[in-house]
């Protein structure tokens, strides 16, 4: 339901570009075999501020609709109450033009793409759910995961405490609010993490076999995962080649995405449930 709600989270993704767009005649769109003609990705640095813009355009051929994505990360400083991500899509069809709220979109895409990973790469009979982070993707993770999974047990770790603490009174089921990051994942039979952090803050040493990593970094330099976490599992993504121009984790580390998600959907790709699994969502 996550998954298909929204003509952004059926799109394949296209390769990044910076800092021109470049063309592309078509892509393939997985889940709905639609034609796409568009551009690649531009990202436009903010030099005075150390972020990014993004913008991601697509044309749906068939039913003759213009979509754009644009999309800002933040990394922000510790109290900042203001968000990491911003974004907003813009819908236009040939004869009216209609505005989406692009977080919600960018929340319900990300989140529902990696529960769908989840279904797809987690063990069966998974009872701990960690997630590291506690900002929009965090929270957006949390009530997909929750909605289609059965979880024991929920644990939650961000740098300050009293945003985990925050985080666990704003949902609503139970949240175990961790200390540190190895608590938080020791067992964890799946780990969302959605720190936007520029350096690891998940160990492979910590992590269990047939434990489940879902998200990552969405930059080319920024990590969240190390190089012995990212050697180990078995890696997944969106797309593979997005993940070799936008993932930080993929590029730093130098592992080769194994399959895309689609991969393991059409039978084309097995989904090793024994090993650790990555899952990159970009």
């Amino acid at each position: 339901r996550l998954w298909g709600s929204s003509p952004a989270g059926r799109v394949r993704r296209s390769s990044l570009c910076a800092p021109r767009c470049r063309c592309r005649n078509t892509t393939e769109c997985f889940s709905t075999n639609q034609t796409l003609t568009g551009c690649s990705y531009c990202w436009l640095k903010l030099v005075h501020f150390s972020r990014f813009l993004g913008l991601m355009p697509t044309y749906m051929e068939n039913d003759g609709v213009l979509s754009t994505k644009l999309v800002c990360f933040y990394n922000r400083g510790a109290g900042s109450t203001l968000p990491s991500v911003s974004a907003t899509v813009v819908l236009l069809d040939p004869e009216s033009g209609n505005v989406m709220d692009g977080e919600v979109i960018t929340k319900m895409r990300t989140a529902g793409a990696s529960a769908i990973s989840a279904k797809l790469l987690m063990r069966p009979g998974a009872e701990v759910l960690a997630i590291l982070g506690t900002g929009q993707q965090a929270l957006s993770h949390y009530n997909a995961f929750t909605e289609m999974f059965s979880f024991k047990e929920v644990r939650v770790w961000n740098h300050r405490r009293e945003a985990a603490e925050k985080f666990r009174c704003s949902v609503g089921g139970p949240v175990t609010v961790c200390s540190s990051v190895e608590e938080a994942v020791n067992g964890a039979d799946v780990i969302v993490t959605a720190t936007r952090s520029t350096e690891p803050v998940l160990y492979g040493q910590w992590v269990k076999p047939g434990a489940h990593v879902a998200v990552g970094a969405c930059r080319p330099d920024w990590r969240e995962l190390d190089d012995v976490l990212m050697k180990e599992a078995v890696v997944y993504a969106d797309s593979r080649d997005g993940a070799m121009v936008e993932s930080g984790d993929v590029i730093l580390s130098g592992v080769e995405v194994f399959a895309e998600l689609g991969d393991v959907i059409n039978g084309t790709k097995p989904a090793h449930r024994e090993k650790i699994t990555v899952f990159k969502s970009l």
